[in-house]
């Protein structure tokens, strides 16, 4: 059996590092296999280049100037093919796919010509939609009919909209491929159902973390921080914060806690986020390392996560695998990460509530950190890429 997998990255960034996770245990079973990137490389062996940096910028400009999100980069698409033709696959693993890397016609017109058989996990929705790998926020549900008059479409194209004409050749080179998806949450299953795939056959495999890592840790957080040792440490974690992951409700919980008794703490901010913030909020720009963070989350009293658009939320799953329970809005597959033993979800938009859960946890300390631990422990990530493997060989190939 042969298996390739097509990404922007390779071993850079989340997907980037699922990909070298699954081809690592493949090489360890004696499985021929490689990762076609486009982009960013950590140097790891099995990655073949098709592009570079300079050549995806000069992409995404075509794109934002055409609004023809997905339809450029032929050469790069070109080169994918050959590598193609040369490997000879039994199967391709497809992940993202819109780091403006290839050319949709191009790349699915060969699959379809060489009916390749195909896996595709959505990381996001951006294989279903016009443009956008998100829609929730807006309350968009145009991806379940056609996408037009994209709301978001000034993030994608400075100068057409061409949301529907995408949307419609997505649609059409999509049909009658053999193709599976896999979706990282249930969530987005039930999206995909609703979209132009439903008639594909959907797995669902989440998303891990490295427990290894992300465990409870000692730590000196709050002396190194000049934190009183009985005020409550409410953490939020994100690395593009904003209204997406909820960084005003961050900002309103932190105004209406009393300064006295809890400190709000956010990591992944930036000067940009900084000039948003209060006073009263600690701002953590970045962490040296995942075992830093580790320390944080174990250092925290309660993490919330009041994201509005969400495929999975790994990082309630980092905060439960450290021992800390979470609170977190119920928005696209962000629930899904936690029980009734690790953590609350409260209705999406629904500050009040989010507060006062908060204030419930830190008061009543309802949750056992083994508890947390335990549930965390279901994502762990190298069964995740167990799972991958399992499910190659589930077909009938090779």
């Amino acid at each position: 059996m042969k298996i390739v997998q097509i990404n922007t990255t390779c071993g850079v960034g989340s997907t980037g590092m699922i990909c070298v996770g699954i081809s690592r245990l493949l090489t360890e079973q004696q499985i021929e296999n490689y990762i076609l990137y486009s982009s960013k490389t950590n140097g790891y062996e099995k990655g073949i280049s098709c592009s570079d940096d300079r050549y995806i910028k000069i992409q995404a400009l075509k794109s934002r100037l055409f609004g023809n999100y997905g339809f450029n980069s032929a050469a790069a698409t070109r080169k994918m093919i050959r590598e193609l033709d040369r490997i000879q696959p039994d199967l391709v693993h497809l992940h993202n796919l819109h780091g403006h890397d290839c050319h949709l016609e191009q790349l699915f017109s060969y699959f379809k010509a060489k009916n390749i058989k195909l896996i595709w996990t959505f990381h996001d929705c951006w294989a279903f939609t016009g443009y956008c790998p998100h829609f929730a926020m807006h309350h968009c549900n145009k991806w379940q009919t056609t996408c037009s008059h994209c709301v978001q479409r000034r993030e994608y194209s400075w100068l057409f909209d061409r949301s529907k004409q995408v949307f419609l050749r997505k649609k059409r080179l999509f049909e009658g491929l053999d193709l599976t998806i896999v979706a990282p949450s249930q969530w987005t299953a039930d999206m995909a159902g609703q979209s132009f795939f439903k008639g594909y056959p959907v797995k669902v495999i989440y998303n891990g973390i490295d427990v290894s890592v992300f465990q409870p840790t000692a730590n000196t957080f709050k002396e190194d921080h000049g934190i009183a040792p009985d005020k409550k440490i409410v953490l939020g974690v994100a690395f593009d914060w904003g209204p997406r992951k909820g960084l005003d409700a961050m900002i309103e919980l932190a105004t209406r806690l009393d300064p006295q008794q809890y400190q709000v703490v956010l990591v992944g901010t930036n000067d940009e986020v900084d000039k948003q913030l209060p006073p009263s909020i600690l701002s953590i720009h970045r962490t040296q390392n995942q075992t830093e963070l580790a320390k944080i989350y174990t250092a925290a009293d309660v993490f919330v996560n009041p994201t509005r658009e969400e495929v999975l939320g790994l990082t309630n799953i980092e905060a439960n695998a450290c021992g800390t329970p979470v609170v977190t809005f119920r928005t696209g597959g962000s629930p899904e990460c936690i029980d009734e033993s690790s953590g609350v979800v409260v209705e999406a938009e629904d500050t009040e509530a989010m507060i006062a859960q908060v204030v419930r946890i830190c008061q009543t300390q309802p949750f056992e950190a083994a508890k947390c631990r335990e549930r965390a422990l279901r994502f762990d990530k190298n069964e995740r890429f167990r799972e991958y493997v399992r499910f190659y060989e589930s077909f009938d190939i090779g």
